[in-house]
């Protein structure tokens, strides 16, 4: 078959690399409009901050690794047109070149594009998005400028507040601004929140929440953000509202979700038996949610780039699902979360409860220790777990793995509380606090 995939990040990769090593033969056609593939935008926030020495490493794969194994890779080359009658895909690159492709299979992976907030003065220099490559060098470059004192950031979300923590590090005046009460409101509830932004607090971030912003000032470049509540100096300004779905190609053909995500079964085909998506462009099954739902997440991509090739290359295999596990570190701060926040699950309408934990990480009388602060959320009635949330100075990432598994196969708030958790002191309290936490629950 000749297979084009539209989109080299993480969807595009994981689907080039599953059909080219397990299903030989085909023609592989990679087309992506950057001059770069596989960046890691998760690590943009700690090389802005000199949490890590270069970018160079930000980078997973090259171009060369797919030309090695066969692939027709063409970047710098924006797909004009996608006529899914005939099966052809329309492309031009840098040079002004044309040409038309036609295909096989289709597999859409365009990713997200961030959400502008189309403010007055939304056109002034110095108003920054961070998603590329380029928009990282973008960001490093104006906060080494010396004459950038006052960084503002619009958004607390993750990446919202990483930036901040990575301008404060560079020693800028920082202000997080969000319409939300907390930062992170989407992940964690206002009690896991809290323990944040103390830290952010502490650390010289001044935060602006239940204050929108309304509008930037300045002559060619921004001076000044404008918000409900007053207006504060800004010499660059960083936008992290959010992502949307990039589905303009098929938009008008394909089944979208209600934010213009392309719909997807869980083999990731879309209403067009010959194509796929995956991705930040695709909708995904939420177990939590049992129900479509949008997660942009890296994770997720990769994950349903690796099924939407398995399903091109013959064998059927299903997607699991996703609980939307994420994680975030600032300032030695860890926060983990998966599933649903009990705000989050009120909002989409279930009835839930939850259940809190707090206690040392380990036992008093070892001297490496830290609190740790567990919160299980589960529906009330079937006492299915549907969510789950820590934080810690210490590293207690890996315990969220277990929630997630325990969302994605329906586990109960009750089967957890005697399950089978080792005790030793180099690791945890014999009373565990997942325990603990299950055991408290009503």
């Amino acid at each position: 078959m000749k297979i084009i995939i539209i989109g080299a990040n993480h969807a595009g990769i994981a689907a080039a690399n599953t059909l080219l090593d397990s299903y030989p033969g085909h023609q592989i056609i990679m087309i992506d409009r950057n001059s770069n593939l596989s960046y890691l935008g998760c690590g943009t926030a700690l090389w802005v901050g000199r949490q890590i020495d270069s970018w160079e490493k930000l980078f997973y794969t090259s171009r060369e690794n797919f030309v090695r194994k066969g692939a027709d890779i063409r970047m710098e080359t924006t797909v004009t047109h996608i006529d899914f009658a005939k099966k052809t895909v329309s492309c031009e690159n840098k040079n002004g070149h044309t040409c038309e492709e036609s295909y096989d299979r289709l597999i859409l992976a365009t990713g997200s594009l961030p959400v502008s907030p189309g403010l007055p003065g939304s056109d002034l220099d110095g108003i920054l998005f961070l998603k590329l490559f380029q928009d990282g060098q973008k960001a490093d470059q104006r906060i080494s400028d010396p004459a950038v004192n006052d960084v503002a950031v619009i958004g607390a979300g993750y990446i919202g507040v990483e930036i901040a923590e990575a301008a404060r590090r560079r020693g800028k005046s920082v202000r997080l601004f969000d319409v939300a009460p907390t930062c992170l409101a989407g992940y964690y509830d206002p009690e896991f929140t809290s323990g944040m932004e103390k830290l952010l607090r502490n650390e010289g971030i001044r935060l602006h929440f239940n204050e929108a912003v309304t509008a930037f000032r300045g002559g060619r470049q921004v001076e000044a953000v404008v918000t409900d509540q007053g207006e504060y100096p800004a010499d660059l300004v960083i936008s992290a509202i959010g992502f949307q779905p990039n589905t303009a190609l098929g938009r008008e053909h394909l089944d979208c979700f209600r934010n213009g995500a392309y719909r997807v079964d869980r083999r990731q085909r879309t209403s067009d038996p010959n194509v796929y998506a995956a991705g930040d462009c695709a909708a995904v099954y939420s177990n939590a949610l049992q129900a479509e739902a949008y997660i942009a997440l890296a994770t997720n991509a990769v994950r349903s780039g690796i099924v939407a090739a398995h399903n091109i290359g013959g064998t059927p295999l299903a997607s699991a699902g996703v609980q939307g596990s994420s994680a975030i570190s600032v300032f030695g701060y860890n926060m983990v979360s998966t599933g649903l926040s009990v705000s989050m699950a009120r909002r989409n309408g279930m009835k839930v409860s939850c259940t809190d934990f707090e206690d040392l990480q380990r036992p008093g009388f070892m001297k490496r220790n830290a609190s740790v602060k567990i919160r299980i959320v589960y529906e009330t009635d079937s006492r299915r777990i549907v969510g789950a949330q820590l934080a810690s100075s210490e590293d207690i990432s890996m315990a969220i793995h277990m929630f997630s598994l325990a969302i994605q196969e329906n586990i109960t708030i009750d089967q957890l509380k005697l399950l089978d958790i080792f005790f030793l002191p180099h690791f945890n309290q014999p009373y565990n606090y997942i325990t603990m936490a299950a055991l408290g629950a009503k």
